[in-house]
């Protein structure tokens, strides 16, 4: 009887010969017949190269449709994200002081200002870079926010709404209190920053001290939670006031932990926060620091529930960040003209958060709440409210202000069909199954003190702050999750009326409709 072995090499040696050429010698067939021997026992080794790495490289260096993005070194990833809104202002013929809109410029919050249309919201195009297993670099830049003519978000959510405000370096001949046209309006109109293509610019070294990595560059710190979440995955077309203070990025440094399936995280660092009042109105992004000193940075979250049956999942977090801003100075802005900040008073400065989460299971899984409190404190530019001219500088502004406080918070909630107890049904198929499956409803209120007048007591050194409240309801329909999404939401914009001050609601509800793509 014939062994396996003897049938199998007998196969061996008859392949080759019945292929062969007529003159073919012996010496030839057993020259084929090692070579076969040789890469049969490199196979059941694994020595011989795969099959898959041949393929790529014969395909490297080629490019065109569904080619593998490549990189000279590492491995390189691209996302974006494209958000276009549709917006529809309640137009109002005064802005909150009283002033109606006009061309001399310092336009309300009115029909200039407020006009509704289409508008790219976000156009943000990441790389991230794999150096090796330690070493990645992220670039994202976000054309869409490079402009000035329009607020990075909507109008009645300014950040700051005074009546004038200086520019960093006003404008003699018009005098103080009117100062740079150009930055009041975007004060008043809830611009607050300058416009910036480079949104990050950082590298993470990670995967060599156990539970840490380190972050370097330019980037958000953490600060909070919906303030530093991605742009996709907000719950609604935009932050809340409150959360916009810490969703801007910073130059510095930032270490990380993560314990216990992260389930326990922290960070620490120190940035430059370069620029007035924490952002809102002076720019920290790519600009050369305007003091001596560094912020300190710590923030902490736990997850005491997650993913744990019936109770669900919770989260609760806290971070501040606190530092001395302004270099020399007197505060005196009237008679001793700040460049770059430089020449400010120094002020002991600070921001804060804290927020929780929570998503319980059992049969009301798919609803979730969230709820976020944040304050900052800084010495910000002085006003002049030109209404009630109390101050005793020139233009009637104030002379020497105090640091201020502004705080803030937002509560929300959601309810999302896909995760409910109504998953199953929804999926059984059907127009009207199919039409609701991925449907999300949301609602918030927020409060944030974004008003700001000279003190009816002391106008030349205290400043008094009002609350605008917002009502959001809003629906998030998820085509393919969160690559295709479409969010609807109205906004009900209440302003506080003070008639000493000339404070008075006006008429500027928001409907915005926004259509987004990520990849």
């Amino acid at each position: 009887m014939f062994s396996k072995k003897s049938i199998m090499l007998l196969f061996l040696i008859m392949l080759p010969a019945a292929r062969l050429p007529a003159g073919t010698t012996v010496e030839d067939m057993q020259r084929e017949v090692d070579d076969l021997r040789r890469r049969v026992n490199e196979r059941r080794n694994g020595t011989e190269a795969p099959i898959a790495s041949r393929v790529d490289d014969m395909v490297s260096g080629k490019y065109g449709p569904k080619a593998p993005v490549t990189a000279r070194s590492g491995k390189l990833e691209i996302d974006g994200l494209l958000q276009i809104w549709d917006t529809t202002y309640q137009h109002a013929r005064y802005d909150v002081f009283g002033r109606r809109t006009n061309t001399t410029g310092i336009p309300g919050t009115g029909d200039g200002v407020d006009t509704g249309g289409y508008r790219i919201r976000r156009a943000e195009l990441k790389f991230t870079l794999d150096i090796d297993e330690n070493l990645t670099s992220v670039v994202m830049l976000d054309p869409a926010a490079e402009q000035t003519s329009y607020p990075g978000f909507p109008s009645n959510q300014g950040l700051f709404k005074s009546k004038a405000f200086y520019a960093p370096q006003f404008d003699a001949a018009t005098g103080p209190g009117l100062g740079d046209t150009a930055t009041i309006a975007n004060l008043q109109t809830g611009a607050g920053q300058a416009a910036r293509l480079l949104q990050f610019a950082y590298v993470n070294y990670h995967g060599v001290v156990p539970h840490h990595d380190f972050t370097v560059g330019q980037f958000r710190p953490k600060m909070g939670e919906e303030g530093v979440r991605n742009d996709a995955y907000l719950d609604f077309a935009e932050r809340a006031m409150v959360t916009q203070l810490n969703n801007i990025p910073d130059l510095g440094v930032q270490g990380h932990g993560s314990w216990w399936d992260d389930r326990f995280q922290y960070w620490f660092g120190a940035f430059d926060s370069a620029g007035d009042d924490f952002g809102t109105t002076g720019q920290f992004l790519n600009r050369a620091d305007d003091n001596g000193d560094k912020d300190g940075l710590a923030s902490a979250m736990v997850r005491p529930m997650w993913n744990q049956g019936p109770w669900g999942s919770l989260e609760l977090g806290y971070s501040g960040e606190w530092g001395v801003h302004g270099t020399a100075g007197t505060g005196d802005i009237v008679n001793q003209t700040p460049l770059n900040t430089i020449n400010r008073a120094k002020t002991s400065a600070l921001r804060q958060a804290a927020w929780g989460m929570y998503k319980p299971m059992g049969p009301v899984r798919g609803w979730w709440l969230r709820g976020e409190w944040g304050e900052a404190k800084d010495r910000d530019l002085p006003g002049s409210v030109d209404a009630l001219a109390l101050g005793t500088g020139a233009g009637n502004a104030q002379v020497r202000p105090d640091p201020m406080t502004r705080q803030g918070w937002y509560a929300s909630t959601g309810y999302k069909l896909t995760d409910s107890v109504f998953a199953d049904r929804l999926s059984g198929g059907g127009f009207w199954n199919n039409l609701m499956q991925p449907v999300e409803f949301v609602f918030r209120y927020e409060q944030f003190q974004n008003i700001v007048v000279e003190s009816l007591v002391s106008p030349d050194t205290q400043t008094d702050l009002f609350k605008t409240q917002v009502w959001t309801a809003g629906v998030n329909y998820y085509i393919k999750a969160y690559n295709m999404r479409v969010q609807v939401d109205f906004m009900n914009v209440d302003e506080p009326e003070d008639q000493p001050r000339g404070l008075k609601e006006i008429k500027n509800n928001l409907l915005i409709f926004n259509t987004q793509v990520s990849f």
